[in-house]
């Protein structure tokens, strides 16, 4: 082989190995739909060819992603479901990555919005886009703080009024002394099935494992329910943050990966 030869074929080689990842990723659009007069709504999305559902990923921390025309962040790339987006959608989900909508571009961003009518107008109209787009079941899936919009959101709506076909929890915001923590809302009201993710070591102080079994107590309309309880790990840094227990860092594969077993079971 000469010296021009191998030149080409490592040339080959290294172009191979640089589209692989892009294969493997899933194509992401930005979509911006109208909710509330004058406002749009935000939201990275992702898709299977054949979806088996669809999730709506709430960030936690004060939620303002700031998502750029070309997909990027501005804020929250870190945090837990905005860094799995790709592995959700790998589960064969459809995915909604959501930012604070139009009018919510600057601080305090979600701070003080998650529980209002707005921002359940906002939900509502992105759980009806997914279901027009894909024709499956659209489920709400926060975490932290995301927690806060999720929950809330589905106890102001039933599914027969546009609300979501499932719940899902992770790293719930279990006491908080400047707002109304999740289990402290009207829970009985959601009758569609919930899971509740947890992990055992979550040292963050509004977020204790202990809490875990009362707050599955108050869904006593859910078809189903179940609490998965995660160990292993790793913790660095600040307990409420991304990269610690709370977050999930180290284990978010198997994370996802039960989450999406769970939602498609039935």
């Amino acid at each position: 082989m000469t010296a021009i030869h191998r030149w080409r074929l490592l040339l080959f080689m290294l172009l191979c190995v640089a589209v692989l990842p892009l294969r493997a990723q899933t194509a992401a659009q930005v979509v911006d739909i109208p909710t509330r007069p004058g406002v749009t709504q935000r939201f990275l999305y992702l898709a299977s060819d054949k979806p088996r559902a669809a999730v709506i990923l709430l960030a936690g921390g004060h939620g303002g992603l700031r998502i750029f025309p070309n997909g990027s962040f501005g804020w929250g790339d870190g945090n837990f479901l905005v860094r799995t987006r790709e592995l959700f959608a790998q589960q064969g989900l459809a995915v909604a990555v959501v930012d604070a909508p139009s009018d919510r571009q600057s601080a305090p961003f979600l701070s003080g919005f998650r529980q209002t009518p707005e921002h359940v107008a906002d939900l509502k109209a992105v759980i009806a886009w997914l279901r027009d787009k894909t024709g499956v079941p659209v489920w709400l899936v926060g975490t932290s703080r995301g927690t806060q919009s999720a929950a809330w959101a589905a106890t102001q709506l039933p599914r027969a009024d546009g609300g979501p076909d499932g719940l899902v929890l992770t790293s719930t915001i279990l006491s908080d002394p400047r707002s109304r923590a999740v289990p402290a809302m009207p829970l009985e009201r959601v009758a569609v099935p919930v899971l509740v993710v947890h992990h055992q070591q979550d040292g963050c102080a509004l977020c204790a494992f202990a809490l875990t079994p009362g707050l599955m107590e108050k869904f006593t309309a859910a078809p189903r329910k179940e609490l998965i309880a995660v160990s292993g790990g790793i913790s660095r840094g600040d307990p409420c943050e991304a990269a610690a227990y709370h977050g999930y860092n180290g284990v978010e594969a198997d994370v996802v990966g039960r989450i999406a077993a769970w939602i498609t079971a039935h």
